[in-house]
């Protein structure tokens, strides 16, 4: 049986209020103890329970990943959402998404840009993805199945770049894509441990890194 609506949004306002509370707890790592009230609107506005496996929609709103299948997972809301913060989005933003997997961050994103470009190297989660964006009526959100090691240069420069996996060193394709000052959010790995970082590159090209927040996620492949 389907939750109903009403139900729903009261299950996405609780999350929005867990992911305030951990916030403030972070506050001492990520340097921020409130988040932009646009990112938390968008995300108590997109259905979560759309981008996981049916046998896990009763668990869409607690503040933890889940499997999507493929040995990939949605990204637990609170990391969503600083992430999301972090890219600094405005209304007439362009950005780029790297790791596509279910589509609910560029689902939040497209509720704060102008449009989303987002790569996907696993064929099956791109298709998906694709399918379940245009279902909810996400039409600034373009998708492709590729190597998003490589970014995308046709749409390039970028007034962001997010990346949902963890890469063994920051791709030198997304630093060229960046608009210079623009961020690009993600997590690389620092010895045994992830550490989600917001870099910007200058118009002279100075490469400027932010060590953010201890993280955990699937790695970044190469590919198709």
């Amino acid at each position: 049986m389907h939750a109903s609506n009403s139900k729903r949004a009261a299950e996405r306002a609780a999350l929005v209020r867990l992911i305030e509370q951990e916030v403030r707890d972070t506050a001492g790592y990520t340097g921020r103890a409130t988040l932009d009230e646009r990112v938390l609107a968008a995300m108590a506005t997109v259905p979560r329970e759309q981008f996981v496996p049916e046998f896990d929609a009763d668990s869409a709103y607690a503040n933890i990943p889940l499997p999507i299948g493929c040995g990939q997972t949605i990204s637990q809301p609170y990391i969503v959402a600083l992430m999301t913060d972090l890219l600094d989005p405005q209304p007439d933003h362009v950005v780029l998404e790297i790791g596509t997997g279910c589509g609910y961050q560029a689902a939040v994103l497209s509720q704060l840009v102008a449009h989303v470009y987002s790569v996907e190297v696993i064929a099956e989660l791109a298709a998906g993805a694709s399918e379940r964006l245009a279902s909810l009526g996400c039409t600034n959100v373009t998708t492709r199945h590729g190597d998003g090691n490589l970014g995308w240069p046709e749409h390039a420069p970028y007034d962001g770049i997010i990346v949902t996996a963890g890469a063994p060193s920051v791709p030198p394709a997304l630093i060229e894509q960046l608009r210079p000052g623009a961020p690009l959010v993600i997590p690389v790995n620092s010895g045994m441990h992830q550490m989600l970082q917001c870099i910007t590159r200058s118009a002279s090209g100075e490469i400027n890194v932010d060590d953010v927040l201890p993280v955990a996620f699937v790695p970044l492949v190469e590919g198709p």
